[in-house]
């Protein structure tokens, strides 16, 4: 049973707080993710800069910080362009659809236990739910309707299309991502994050639970649309893909803080889920004091920012892949190994919990477990097997078609030119065309 402090907060706890408490908690909550998308940009430019062998934005203000704000200034500026054929409603509407989820998805994410904040003690988390983990998976399907409105509301193919593809894309992946959550439920018993949270006092989930942590963390690509499953961007390189018709005013900005905003939810989420929260890691968490008062914030904001680091790592390091390299990895491969690993936990949570069941379980784990191996190494011969009569099929072409003289197969005329290939051609007359 997992050691839980009085300063760990449960679902009792919330809902009690008062009114200007909640409040309070929400602009607090709101500036961080403000002033994160702010520092967020500058970090990620700098960074990668220096990972580039260069200077990255050092002309507005100190080192640069001031540049994400000149560029923010100058968005909003912008002369905001209606093109005719749009639908204004709709078109308005899906950049808000886009931001107000992600606001709300960071909601249930906690940064510390119980703290007293003006004299009331309360747990610094704006919201929880027994649903928490499900509220979230729900706000991130919300914003896949702001992708296909920006793109159905443009009235252009181009952007139709885009908006198509790129909300294929974030479904794909929110399947194999609500999956690798399964294992984290089981060993927890509960869908709260604070809850959660709690259960990881002794070990992390991320040492636990591998497999779930390595398939979240490509999910958590795929869903924020970053390198190297960035398709949507890597469309404003042809036409723009699901924001063709939107200028670089207003409604572009806020676009942009939306996709920010996913990629701040996706490092949340991973240290709230895997990476034990706010709770202090070995050997800072031998100290009596590292989980109570305001210094779990600190060890939550390391842990956000080497996530964030992480993810901008990637992006400097990783080209692009193509889309259906995207889509194949994420029906093909993640959901199917996912759903063999909840298999797998199931079955050893089930032999934790009963030990009536033990060598019933563990027979019919090893039964699974040895029956997916002759299974793959059949399937593994099998392709192994028409890759070399592909292999063997395309070197019988090849040579076939090398012995013709018409180009690989395809008829090419002769070329009616004295002396060609060594046979005498009679000479044209001339005057004649």
């Amino acid at each position: 049973m997992t050691h839980v402090l009085a300063a760990d907060p449960t679902l009792a706890d919330f809902g009690k707080d008062p009114l200007w408490i909640t409040i309070i908690k929400a602009v607090l909550l709101f500036a961080f993710l403000m002033l994160g998308i702010l520092f967020g940009v500058w970090f990620e430019r700098k960074l990668i800069s220096r990972m580039q062998n260069r200077y990255g934005p050092n002309r507005a203000g100190k080192f640069g910080l001031l540049q994400s704000v000149a560029d923010g200034l100058k968005m909003g500026l912008k002369e905001d362009i209606f093109p005719r054929t749009v639908d204004k409603v709709l078109y308005l509407l899906a950049p808000v659809i886009m931001v107000i989820p992600a606001f709300l998805a960071f909601s249930i994410v906690p940064f510390a236990g119980m703290v007293n904040l003006f004299g009331v003690q309360t747990p610094l988390q704006l919201v929880d739910l027994p649903v928490a983990v499900l509220f979230m998976l729900a706000m991130g399907a919300v914003s896949v309707y702001g992708v296909v409105l920006a793109g159905w509301s443009s009235r252009s193919p181009y952007a139709l299309l885009g908006g198509l593809r790129s909300a294929a894309q974030v479904v794909s992946y929110e399947i194999a991502m609500g999956l690798s959550f399964v294992a984290i439920f089981l060993f927890a018993g509960t869908l709260s994050t604070s809850e959660i949270v709690n259960a990881q006092g002794q070990t992390w989930f991320v040492f636990l639970l591998i497999p779930s942590f390595v398939i979240y963390v490509i999910c958590m690509f795929g869903e924020a649309a970053r390198i190297p499953f960035d398709l949507p961007e890597g469309e404003g390189e042809l036409v723009g893909g699901f924001q063709t018709e939107y200028s670089s005013s207003l409604k572009f900005a806020l676009i942009m803080m939306g996709e920010y905003l996913h990629t701040f939810t996706a490092s949340g989420i991973a240290v709230t889920l895997f990476l034990g929260g706010w709770r202090a890691p070995i050997p800072i968490s031998w100290w009596e004091g590292a989980n109570q008062g305001y210094w779990p914030v600190l060890w939550f904001l390391v842990k956000f920012v080497l996530t964030f680091s992480f993810i901008i790592w990637v992006r400097a390091s990783l080209p692009r892949v193509r889309y259906d390299q995207l889509m194949s990895l994420g029906w093909k491969v993640l959901i199917p190994v996912n759903l063999a690993w909840i298999m797998l936990v199931a079955g050893v949570r089930s032999v934790m919990l009963n030990e009536e069941s033990r060598m019933i379980a563990l027979g019919v784990t090893g039964v699974i477990v040895i029956g997916g191996l002759a299974i793959w190494m059949r399937f593994d011969t099998v392709n192994q097997r028409r890759k070399e009569d592909r292999k063997a099929q395309v070197e019988a072409e090849f040579e076939e078609l090398s012995e013709e003289p018409t180009a690989g197969g395809f008829p090419v005329p002769p070329l009616d030119l004295p002396h060609y290939h060594g046979v005498q051609h009679k000479e044209i007359p001339s005057g004649t065309n």
